[in-house]
């Protein structure tokens, strides 16, 4: 068939609501199909019991069971079928590959779903314009007059005039992707509503990082057969890092507005205690992330979405050290420069974050809430582990 022919074909199915399955799409479809018929894995994660459900895999199917995937890589070392068999199974380089494109599909504002194919430039220029933009106040607020805290750096309705607007767009825009994403699963997993109990199973798996087990409690596996909790390890000091720093930002807040205590402040406070573990946590981690990735397989996942991956890594690795360092620093002619690092670190963040490795997270926490509802239906084709 030649190109036009299936343009037209793809133009006609698309026009008649049809779905048109993407390669990536295509070839995931034919390997669960693989995997329904074996069922050796079906205990290793939440993918192998959502599969056993379905006799079929639609495109709301698939975008569910890739983001269901944690890419521990325990079914790859386990399968008969995997490369160079001729079937050549490899589940989480196929699930990979389609939670890539999931991300640039939800992407909200549709037209910037193309930023995740240009992740690498993305990050690049937003880090380059936020670290110039408060480089530049930073030198004008240093010739203006004497240095007591960061405030006499950037005041703070300047940071809260800069950030707010940024922040609140990269909140809005993730929550109508991943709104739209629970929309079109929510019919293929069961139909039916979110109830406390699924609720409290789901952040359960969620807080744990269940699926980084391998599903035997060995842990992932990384650049050979062996087994490692080092993953697993690694997300758990990343995202608690991250949180941790959050909250504090969150609680210095609080103590502005409500109590009316401004930053700077010292530990013991609570601001400066989340801080402190919160920024050490993230820099651990990240820093192994960014190891373990260097060191995986290549056959354990997307190539393509390995920039995007590390430069995501790279980037709260930088906030993480640059926070530590402004606390470090303080008091010291080197603070406008830790600071103007640090603030154009975070802005880049925010200003990718709908667009970066950041909404796997989301997408991924939807796909579990999902599977929680669904394995307390009946099984619809009467099979399967649940």
């Amino acid at each position: 068939m030649s190109s036009l022919q299936q343009l037209t074909q793809e133009a006609k199915a698309l026009a008649n609501g049809q779905w048109v399955p993407t390669e990536a799409e295509s070839e995931t479809a034919r390997q669960l199909q693989i995997c329904n018929a074996c069922r050796y894995c079906e205990g290793f994660c939440a993918v192998f019991p959502a599969m056993t459900r379905r006799l079929s895999f639609g495109q709301a199917d698939i975008h569910f069971m890739a983001n269901l995937c944690h890419n521990c890589g325990a079914c790859l070392h386990a399968c008969q079928y995997a490369p160079p068999h001729d079937f050549a199974v490899n589940i989480p380089k196929a699930m990979a590959q389609v939670r890539g494109q999931t991300y640039a599909h939800y992407a909200w504002p549709a037209p910037l779903g193309q930023l995740y194919q240009r992740n690498g430039l993305t990050l690049s220029l937003a880090l380059a314009a936020g670290l110039a933009l408060f480089l530049w106040l930073a030198q004008r607020s240093a010739s203006a007059g004497p240095i007591e805290n960061f405030y006499s750096i950037f005041p703070h309705n300047l940071l809260v005039s800069l950030f707010a607007p940024v922040f609140l767009f990269a909140v809005l825009a993730l929550s109508l992707g991943v709104r739209r994403f629970w929309q079109d699963i929510t019919p293929a997993t069961s139909g039916a509503a979110l109830t406390p109990p699924a609720a409290a199973e789901a952040t359960h798996d969620v807080l744990r990082l269940k699926y980084l087990d391998g599903g035997h409690g060995e842990g992932c596996n990384n650049e050979d057969d062996a087994f490692s909790q080092a993953r697993r390890r690694a997300h758990h000091l990343t995202f608690y890092g991250f949180l941790l720093c959050f909250a504090a930002t969150s609680v210095a807040t609080l103590y502005h507005y409500a109590l009316n205590l401004p930053a700077p402040y010292d530990l013991p406070s609570l601001p400066k205690l989340l801080g402190v573990v919160g920024g050490v946590s993230l820099t651990l981690g990240t820093a192994g992330l960014f190891k373990l990735k260097l060191q995986r397989h290549p056959e354990q996942g997307d190539a393509a979405q390995k920039p995007m991956d590390l430069g995501f890594i790279a980037l709260l690795f930088l906030i993480s050290v640059s926070g530590l360092g402004l606390w470090l620093a303080r008091g010291h002619a080197s603070m406008p420069t830790w600071l103007a690092v640090h603030l154009g670190a975070v802005m880049a963040l925010f200003t990718t974050l709908p667009y970066n490795k950041f909404a796997h997270g989301i997408f991924r926490t939807a796909s579990l809430l999902r599977h929680a509802v669904e394995k307390r239906q009946p099984n619809p084709i009467g099979l399967g582990s649940d």
